[in-house]
């Protein structure tokens, strides 16, 4: 088994012997997710729904993609948040774990920034662009990277799945610097440019205004709720699933998560007050 791996089976193990006890009673909640936004969005958008309900919930934070899915998977987490259905696809598919999506939550996109250049006109052949180093951020980065005219693809690669191994030509010579999602807001500091998730750009202190250019969300990168496959159907997950579509959390969404991609459900409700 690989080490990495090894060692976040071993830390999911850890923490799900720590917190069995809540697994006893069906009030109790633990939900994962990546610190910053979305971690703020379950403890003052979503928690106050699900304790008027009765629930106790407890928010557990993770700097990393890895451990919340083999949390979840153990049974440490009742659910997370922190991720896209290509995301969930692939690592479920590739670990064997039995996760599936249970709701769609407003997202922040993933922007290329800079703390060197005013404009991204100022790119040329040495220029030193940081993206994300997991598959399916790196390929929204390198689809953007092809629409900004810096690179240029190999025919018919496919946008979800595109690599650095699918650069046809690279039009402006730039250096690519693929690294953990996490550590992109640091490379500010020395890389021209860098590709940053929206979770990570705002818990880093940047603004979603603050990009040179914003990822127009697909489907595909919507943020998610994931559970067990096996408790799709249970009345907590049922219960989750509706805080997220409640007129409450929509309230909650206009007033702090400004700039973020809606959810088809809110927009539908924004589209029922407008009539």
């Amino acid at each position: 088994m690989h080490t990495a791996r090894r060692a976040c089976l071993a830390a999911a193990l850890a923490f799900a012997l720590a917190g069995s006890a809540h697994a006893k009673d069906p009030r109790d909640l633990v939900i994962g997710t990546s610190a910053g936004p979305y971690a703020n969005q379950v403890k003052y958008g979503i928690k106050p729904i699900l304790e008027r309900q009765g629930y106790r919930v407890k928010v557990v934070e993770f700097n990393d993609y890895i451990q919340p899915n083999f949390a979840l998977a153990e049974g440490s987490l009742d659910a997370n948040v922190f991720q896209h259905s290509v995301y969930l696809n692939k690592f479920a598919r590739d670990h064997k774990l039995a996760l599936s999506p249970l709701v769609a939550i407003p997202t922040a996109p993933i922007a290329i920034y800079s703390r060197k250049h005013r404009s991204l006109d100022e790119a040329h052949a040495g220029t030193t662009v940081a993206l994300p180093n997991d598959p399916t951020n790196q390929a929204r980065a390198l689809v953007m990277l092809e629409q900004l005219g810096w690179l240029q693809l190999r025919p018919n690669t496919d946008p979800v799945k595109a690599s650095e191994r699918d650069i046809a030509r690279n039009l402006r010579g730039v250096k690519l610097l693929p690294l953990e999602a996490a550590q992109l807001p640091r490379a500010l500091q020395d890389a021209d440019y860098a590709f940053v998730n929206g979770n990570y750009a705002l818990a880093s202190g940047l603004k979603l205004t603050d990009a040179l250019r914003t990822e127009k969300i697909s489907s595909s990168y919507v943020n998610l709720v994931a559970v067990r496959t096996a408790d799709l159907d249970k009345p907590f997950a049922r219960d989750i699933a509706a805080a997220y579509r409640s007129r409450d959390f929509l309230a909650w969404t206009l007033q702090h998560n400004p700039g973020y991609a809606k959810t088809d459900y809110q927009l539908a409700m924004l589209a029922g007050k407008a009539q």
